[in-house]
């Protein structure tokens, strides 16, 4: 049977196969502009290919009644972190988080680039989840997001030259977006600051991340660091600017600079909980943080007036900023701040599709677009709280929330694959694992981190050794570490059940602590290293639960569920600390 685009005007054009909806009686808003109508949206396969009030509805076609309903596209989160630490914490949850809301597409700022590849093959296999843009990371020694990842996570620039290199190492891993791009490193006046990046270099990486057509989002706070990024032509400034008032002049810059804005008040809202306890007792902190979200919500509200596309981005997953509530959240608080409904969704559809490069495919609801479509028990475009009456959410056609949709995700890891003795010799002239996955650092956290480098050296005889060599950060928790993860990224579990232990070849200069980080949590013993090789074995039954996170809580080691091995040197604040590793693996 050959199926019809059909427009609103009549016109007709072959269109691909698949299952047909047929959505009737709702009051569409389309997010072209175009004031709310009364029409029927027919969905085929993936797409819609028709929109119109005189639409015939084919006899095979399945038939949602939506009268008394709106249908709008399905929202965008530009600006989000699936982490541990977020609310909820695991990648089946937060996509459930994100479906049952509404939003069909979050861009992703969690994830190390060498973690694409895994994360992708994880949300294809899920039986609902929104699409995800998974995004690199570059920031400045010493910046904002540097305070905890490794260089790999982000990558750290600081002159033209680097920037562009930064760039063109995340390209291998195909980005979606740069995000976050950490250019300003104020802490809102109430902690120490942050570097930031110069001016220079982030028009050099700007320049050559659009040379391979990548969005650039970055994280700014100040107003004049706003100014650069229009300068530099960044797409998306985020978050919100708090510093002072914006002048007219600061404004033009921004909006010559063709950067669209996405101000995350949700994360920074000061009614949701715990948020006005952040501030301190201290009275001048209570004013610094309240004369901030005074600028933030003057601010947004100037740019708006000045002709800024304002696009909608939240921070989601981090503190009190809840996966997929805090998106919707979102749209009210842009409302608060001055934007009509209609420009808060548009904002939340069309505008973040735009700057994503992804209007041609979804955004809107026109034939020939992807059918992700959000349909609503109410007129958000009256009033945005509306926005909660989430009935039904199609992705790709799909009815995926609602009645008569599937269960939601069952909230379990991705299924464990074995992997073979040897994870390290160090024998790679790429300096990969001999599980092709690729070795990191872990230096403690924070402003002030102490200072690692690792390197493939040679053993004395023959072959080759890691060396890991830093100085200790003046601080009660001081560590230096390197990390072998068992799959790529470490998204994926490993199954260890067939072996007894851990066994590797060591030089060093006292204790260390031998980790296995586990989806349940770390499981860690004490090995000592002295001025000649010799070789360890620990046993996983000599192994002690860690306090600390799980992701998947069990009630002990099982084995299954493994995603690192971790050797850790802990010393004293200014003490320095050497290790050489060889031969890493199980027996």
């Amino acid at each position: 049977m050959i199926a019809f685009f059909i427009s609103a005007a009549g016109r007709t054009d072959a269109a691909p196969g698949g299952a047909t909806t047929a959505i009737v009686g709702a009051t569409v808003f389309d997010s072209t502009g175009a004031a709310p109508y009364r029409a029927t949206v027919l969905i085929q396969g993936d797409r819609i290919v028709a929109v119109g009030t005189n639409v015939k509805v084919p006899s095979r076609a399945k038939i949602i009644d939506a009268s008394g309903e709106a249908l709008v596209p399905g929202f965008y989160d530009l600006h989000t972190h699936w982490t541990a630490s977020g609310d909820p914490g695991v990648t089946p949850a937060i996509a459930n988080a994100y479906v049952s809301t509404g939003v069909t597409t979050s861009n992703d700022f969690n994830s190390s680039p060498e973690a694409f590849a895994a994360r992708r093959k994880w949300l294809a296999s899920l039986a609902i989840a929104p699409h995800v843009n998974l995004c690199g990371r570059l920031s400045t020694p010493g910046g904002h997001g540097a305070d905890w990842a490794d260089t790999a996570t982000t990558k750290m620039i600081v002159t033209p030259q680097s920037a562009r290199d930064g760039v063109d190492q995340i390209v291998p891993y195909k980005p979606d977006c740069l995000g976050e791009v950490m250019v300003d490193g104020w802490r809102y006046g109430l902690s120490p600051d942050d570097t930031s990046m110069n001016e220079d270099a982030l028009v050099a990486l700007v320049d050559e991340a659009h040379k391979y057509d990548i969005p650039v989002l970055t994280h700014i706070l100040r107003t004049q660091k706003a100014v650069e990024a229009g300068h530099a032509k960044v797409d998306v400034i985020a978050h919100a600017l708090q510093d002072l008032p914006l002048t007219d002049e600061q404004v033009e810059a921004i909006k010559k600079g063709g950067d669209y804005f996405a101000p995350t008040l949700a994360v920074y809202d000061p009614d949701k909980p715990g948020r006005r306890a952040q501030a301190g007792t201290d009275a001048a902190r209570r004013a610094r943080a309240n004369a901030n979200w005074s600028n933030a919500v003057s601010n947004t509200k100037k740019l708006y007036d000045a002709g800024v596309p304002i696009a909608a981005g939240t921070d989601g997953g981090m503190p009190g900023t809840p996966h997929g509530k805090s998106s919707l959240r979102e749209m009210e608080l842009l409302v608060q701040a001055g934007l009509s409904p209609s420009a808060a969704l548009i904002a939340a559809t069309a505008n973040s599709a735009r700057i994503m490069r992804q209007l041609a495919d979804r955004g809107t609801i026109e034939p020939g677009k992807r059918a992700d479509i959000v349909l609503i028990k109410g007129a958000p475009w009256t009033n945005i709280a509306d926005v909660e009456k989430t009935d039904r959410v199609f992705i790709d056609g799909k009815l995926v929330f609602g009645p008569g949709a599937p269960p939601l995700n069952a909230i379990t890891p991705m299924p464990a694959i074995a992997v073979a003795p040897l994870v390290a010799d160090f024998e790679r002239a790429d300096g990969r694992t001999s599980l092709d996955t690729l070795v990191v650092t872990e230096p403690d956290g924070g402003i002030e981190r102490s200072i690692e480098v690792i390197d493939t050296v040679a053993r004395e005889n023959s072959g080759h050794a890691l060396s890991m060599m830093g100085k200790m950060a003046i601080k009660p928790d001081a560590q230096i570490a390197v990390v072998l993860p068992l799959t790529k990224g470490s998204i994926q579990p490993a199954d260890l059940r067939k072996y007894k232990g851990i066994k590797l070849d060591l030089r060093g200069d006292g204790p260390y602590e031998v980790e296995l980080n586990t989806l349940s949590g770390t499981y860690s013993a004490t090995i000592i290293g002295s001025a000649k090789w010799h070789t360890v074995d620990v046993p996983f039954a000599d192994l002690k639960k860690q306090k600390g996170r799980a992701e998947f809580a069990t009630t002990g080691w099982t084995g299954d569920d493994v995603t690192e091995i971790e050797i850790k040197a802990v010393r004293k604040g200014g003490e320095k600390a050497w290790l050489l590793l060889d031969n890493v693996g199980f027996y």
